[in-house]
């Protein structure tokens, strides 16, 4: 389009000054239009939606360290392992490396797995292969009863099942205020993110994680903002 205009205008007017003029519009202007009109046409939310509110806390269920896991104060990304950790082994690797080893060192940050129990042994293994090439303290297998796990979920309100096995290949996003985060627009409804597909790690839920961290860094900035501001004496 623009480079139909430009083409019309230069063939239209000959004189020399007006080329000139013609060459710098392109070179400086077109470009930051068309930026611009890219721009605005993505998904760029200054916050991330909520999907559901207050979802179910964690139970009394333990970690590998036997050091119980919750949700609150956190920000999680959150899986279902299920009875088949080993066949999902390629989805933990591709969460680990798109998202995990470039975000894990950020506070109150944490990769929550949920498991039923009897996955402890499948769980070492996987944390064993990801830790020859991943700092791996910040992710945590947590273990339940699977009665307990069906039910969780079921307080997550998402339009997505489980697999027979209690797993699933996709991940969700939850808020230190326990809140599950995506997108509601019905065009782009998203309430969680495949592990399968490194591309959908890589754009959709990248987009949407660094959001949502956004918001708490630049809350804790406002804070810390406000702290600094002199009290003035009455």
């Amino acid at each position: 389009m623009f480079a139909g205009l430009f083409l019309f205008l230069y063939h239209t007017y000959r004189p020399p000054e007006m080329k000139k003029k013609l060459v710098l519009f392109v070179l400086f202007i077109v470009p930051i239009v068309v930026y611009l009109f890219f721009a605005t046409g993505v998904h760029n939310f200054t916050t991330l939606p909520i999907l559901t509110r207050s979802v179910p806390e964690m139970g009394n269920w333990k970690t590998l360290s036997g050091k119980p896991i919750k949700l609150q104060d956190k920000i999680t990304v959150l899986a279902f392992g299920g009875d088949s950790l080993r066949s999902r082994q390629g989805d933990y690797f591709n969460l680990n490396q798109k998202i995990y080893e470039r975000y894990h060192e950020f506070r109150s940050l944490q990769f929550v797995v949920l498991c039923p129990f009897g996955m402890e042994p499948e769980a070492k293994r996987l944390l064993a292969s990801m830790d020859a090439t991943s700092d791996v303290k910040d992710w945590h297998f947590v273990f339940a009863p699977k009665e307990e796990i069906a039910a969780f979920y079921k307080g997550l309100r998402l339009r997505g099942q489980l697999d027979a096995d209690l797993g699933s290949d996709n991940v969700v996003l939850i808020d230190k205020k326990r809140n599950l985060r995506g997108r509601p627009v019905e065009k782009e409804y998203k309430e969680s993110y495949s592990m399968m597909h490194a591309s959908e790690l890589s754009n959709e839920m990248l987009d949407d994680f660094k959001i949502l961290l956004y918001e708490y860094k630049k809350a804790y900035k406002s804070n810390n903002v406000v702290k600094k501001q002199p009290r003035h004496e009455k």
